[in-house]
């Protein structure tokens, strides 16, 4: 990380930039952090990141033991005013329930963060990640297959855009390799409005997705079913759970629409 840049626009509050980058420095990879680390990962100096450590510690968004900072639940807050402002999360669960009683198999929600995808809500029959997945989980876009629905509803500009910057690493052997390939199937996504990824976040797990849409036609999330490669074929789970998937998927954008209407 580096440290945030100043922008030419009297209405930058470069402090407040700051104080967030140091929030978000925070991730999997590095939960409880040094006063040091912090500085480094942010760019800052020791001095800087002190005061602006301490400042969440008073606020409650960082705990210490004297050494060492790590977020606190406090920091959820920030993300459930997003989510509580949305609206999906409480429009799609009970679809998702639905969809998931139906089917057999996991469902969730989520939508697209910079490179990642964000769960918003989910429905889990059963553990079928090394890692567990909540609401607030994140994955590369271009593994999943909720990525590449959102990924495909992206402007030529924005996936132009996404493409020059993203980390394309494969996740598995059988992940895509390259931007060409991905674009590839992202036109195929959007042609046929769903996207299946088979083993390519996870080996022994395959996924299918649809698109949620506003009001205005506007992709704003999307849905899947998830499965283990012991329980279904690519085949089979696209034969059982597609068609009750795009069902969902419509009946949430159908409620989406109705409620902004009414706002």
């Amino acid at each position: 990380m580096s440290e945030q840049p100043v922008v030419a626009s009297d209405q930058f509050v470069q402090s407040l930039a700051r104080g967030l980058s140091v929030i978000t420095a925070f991730d999997a990879d590095h939960p409880t952090m040094t006063l040091s680390e912090v500085a480094t990962r942010v760019g800052l100096s020791r001095a800087t990141a002190r005061r602006f450590l301490h400042t969440l510690v008073e606020l409650d968004y960082v705990r210490t033991d004297g050494r060492t900072f790590t977020l606190t639940p406090q920091v959820l807050r920030l993300g459930t005013a997003y989510l509580s402002g949305l609206g999906l999360p409480q429009l799609a669960q009970p679809h998702l329930e639905r969809l998931s009683a139906a089917v057999g198999e996991s469902t969730s929600a989520a939508v697209l963060d910079g490179e990642d995808i964000v769960y918003v809500a989910r429905v889990a029959t059963r553990r079928i990640m090394s890692v567990g997945i909540t609401v607030g989980t994140r994955f590369p876009a271009h593994a999943t297959s909720m990525g590449r629905v959102l990924l495909a509803a992206l402007s030529a500009e924005e996936l132009d855009a996404y493409l020059g910057g993203a980390d394309l690493r494969p996740l598995t052997p059988r992940g895509v390799h390259d931007a060409a390939t991905l674009r590839a199937e992202l036109d195929r996504v959007r042609e046929q409005a769903w996207a299946a990824v088979d083993q390519e976040l996870e080996p022994g797990l395959r996924s299918i997705a649809a698109p949620v849409v506003d009001g205005s036609g506007v992709v704003v999330a999307a849905l899947n079913v998830s499965a283990s490669s012991s329980a279904a074929g690519i085949d089979e789970l696209l034969a059982s759970s597609l068609p009750p998937l795009l069902e969902a998927a419509r009946q949430v954008s159908d409620d989406l629409a109705l409620t902004r209407t009414r706002r």
